[in-house]
């Protein structure tokens, strides 16, 4: 079923309509590839790879593909030769806990499968988050995820080396086991094909400057976006699960930054998670994250049980 008036930006399908869009298309992962590439509490299957995943990565497979005939038309137009396409880059918005990260792995595997680009780069911005040790400087270790939280500068500058035909460009590298940037440590990117950006704000729009002037965004890099979206109680539900489940697993890890609460019980882990939803990522959701949906290319909507139910994207 599509749905929408025709007065509106977007076409919206359901998750029948959208995945009949899918129906020759064989999937390319095996159930085993599946298994690694979800996430802590996502529910991912084979079905919702044919059915959602797959005809996504064809969409974008397809807007690529004109980006490089349409750089093949600008050359003709200048009647001169210009340097070689630069990298098509996705932008991939969301919550903590929505399944973002999944999204982004998967589609970086579909879209290499794709013959033609199958060279796909992912980057999550979490690397790009200030060190512990100046947000606490700053007064802000509590508010990581936050905008202000991000060396959006360094950000900002990475996206537009990428999209300036760099031929390598560095990030920084985030561990999450050790909640902090590690230093001597960044992802190179060699001018692949398309480059997936992953994080809670990369459609956050332009901030303004003090002398009344616009800036850049790195959304103003992005070729095509993707927003993750889902009821904000599923969200805040799946958050504590999985705050429940890496409580008995990579808490325990004695290098774990949030061993401390490998001892909680589970009632006591229960709270502590709320309490952290409710402080911090259910503000950042509200504040920062959701209004930027509406900037997105595409939305993907999930239901309570992880599951897409359906499929909003922009009209061309």
């Amino acid at each position: 079923m599509v749905r929408m008036p025709d007065t509106s930006p977007f076409v919206e399908l359901d998750r029948s309509a959208w995945a009949a869009l899918a129906d020759a298309m064989p999937s390319p992962l095996t159930a085993a590839e599946i298994d690694r590439l979800r996430g802590l509490g996502d529910e991912l299957d084979l079905d919702e790879v044919t059915d959602v995943y797959l005809p996504l990565s064809r969409l974008l497979s397809l807007y690529a593909r004109h980006a490089g005939e349409l750089h093949r038309s600008f050359e003709d137009f200048l009647a001169q030769p210009q340097p070689p396409r630069t990298p098509f880059v996705i932008g991939i918005a969301g919550s903590v806990a929505v399944g973002k990260s999944t999204t982004a792995r998967l589609m970086r595997e579909l879209l290499a499968r794709w013959p033609e680009h199958p060279n796909v780069s992912l980057v999550t911005t979490d690397g790009f988050l200030l060190p512990n040790a100046e947000l606490e400087r700053r007064g802000i270790l509590d508010r990581k995820g936050f905008p202000e939280s991000y060396d959006r500068r360094a950000l900002l500058r990475f996206v537009m080396e990428v999209k300036s035909g760099k031929d390598e460009v560095e990030a920084p590298v985030y561990s999450h086991l050790r909640y902090d940037v590690l230093s001597d440590e960044r992802v190179v990117v060699k001018r692949p094909d398309i480059v997936l950006v992953e994080g809670l704000n990369v459609l956050q729009p332009a901030r303004q400057r003090a002398d009344g002037r616009t800036g850049l965004a790195v959304s103003d890099f992005f070729d095509f976006s993707v927003y993750v979206d889902a009821a904000t109680a599923d969200i805040r539900r799946w958050y504590v699960e999985r705050f429940l489940r890496l409580r008995e697993t990579a808490f325990q890890n004695p290098q774990s930054y949030f061993r401390r609460y490998a001892g909680l019980t589970h009632d006591q882990a229960v709270a502590r998670a709320e309490n952290l939803w409710d402080s911090i990522n259910g503000p950042n959701l509200r504040v920062n994250i959701q209004p930027t949906r509406g900037r997105a290319s595409l939305v993907l909507r999930k239901s309570p049980d992880h599951s897409v139910s359906w499929v909003r994207v922009r009209k061309l």
